[in-house]
């Protein structure tokens, strides 16, 4: 017998997993391009109904978004924090069905669909590079579309790959395809991005995640200490940029959405990460007090904690 040993097959029963998940994920793909159609209202209700069933059977992310709401709001009863997560399933609903709006709609579309306040053009007219500030709410990805929508200049953002393929190239083809965005995977270098937002890309960034305790800060976050990404400061002082805060807002039934672009921060950001991060989370406390049920509860925002302090879920 040869020393060398053979490479093992993928077995039979995996390789057959494997095709009926992309079998799967192309089948509600193809459910999304034909919801895309839709008048918004049907696609806001039949979200809605979605949301309800997530509520129910979802447990697991039913107790974090609860759990959530009892660290950061804690002044409000448990009804009223109930009725907030229950709302926000609805939402929660609704934002993965318009992501077939958002991938495939004209953007004759979804002009009329995203109501716009603010300066959308400040990247064009400014000298400085921009950083465009866009918490967590469930219309996000709206936010980056609307960008792109209302301004030529080219913008970057950070991604998360998805661990389906299908879905990871899906969302791929619909952030990119109005020809002035490029998206940057997490997991790969940051030089990058850099070189292009040097250029003269703006970068549309995303500050409100738990990434772990690597390059962040336990700053409070509605007085819980949270990890949160000292990025944001950081990458404004070493780039000289603009901070220009942008919100996202789904509305009820077929009215489309808001998005607001807030005055660019004058003093931000200082000398120190920390108090700017702060700052920082001060900010979206004080948008998600505005619209509650919209922000993204069910993220495991305080999983990261301080060396010795036990699992806050």
């Amino acid at each position: 017998m040869s020393g060398e040993q053979e490479r093992p097959a993928l077995p039979w029963r995996r390789r057959a997993a494997a095709a009926a998940a992309a079998g799967a994920s192309r089948a509600v793909l193809g459910l999304l391009w034909l919801l895309h159609w839709l008048p918004l209202g049907a696609i806001d209700r039949l979200g809605r109904g979605i949301g309800a069933l997530l509520w129910r059977f979802g447990r697991a992310r039913r107790k974090v978004a609860l759990r959530n709401l009892e660290l950061c709001l804690p002044e409000r009863s448990p009804a009223e924090r109930e009725a907030i997560a229950r709302a926000h399933f609805g939402w929660l609903g609704r934002s993965f069905l318009e992501r077939g709006l958002l991938w495939w709609a004209p953007r004759e579309r979804l002009q009329r669909l995203i109501q716009v306040e603010g300066d959308v053009r400040l990247a064009e007219r400014s000298e400085r590079p921009v950083m465009w500030l866009a918490p967590h709410f469930l219309a996000l990805d709206v936010a980056g579309v609307g960008i792109l929508l209302n301004q030529n200049r080219r913008a970057g953002s950070i991604y998360q790959r998805q661990s389906n393929p299908v879905f990871d190239a899906a969302m791929r083809a619909g952030r990119l395809r109005f020809g002035n965005a490029e998206i940057f995977p997490r997991s790969d270098s940051a030089k990058p991005l850099i070189r292009a937002i040097k250029r003269g890309d703006a970068f549309f960034n995303l500050p409100d995640m738990d990434f772990g305790a690597k390059d962040a800060a336990f700053v409070p976050f509605f007085g819980v200490p949270a990890a949160t990404l000292l990025a944001p400061s950081r990458m404004a002082r070493l780039l000289d940029m603009v901070v220009q805060p942008v919100v996202a807002e789904m509305l009820p039934g077929g009215q489309g959405w808001k998005l607001r672009f807030l005055d660019p921060w004058p003093d931000f950001p200082s000398d120190d990460a920390v108090a700017d991060t702060l700052r920082m989370n001060r900010w979206i406390e004080s948008e998600i007090l505005r619209n509650p049920s919209q922000y993204l509860w069910v993220h495991k925002r305080f999983k990261t904690r301080p060396k010795g302090e036990p699992s806050l879920y």
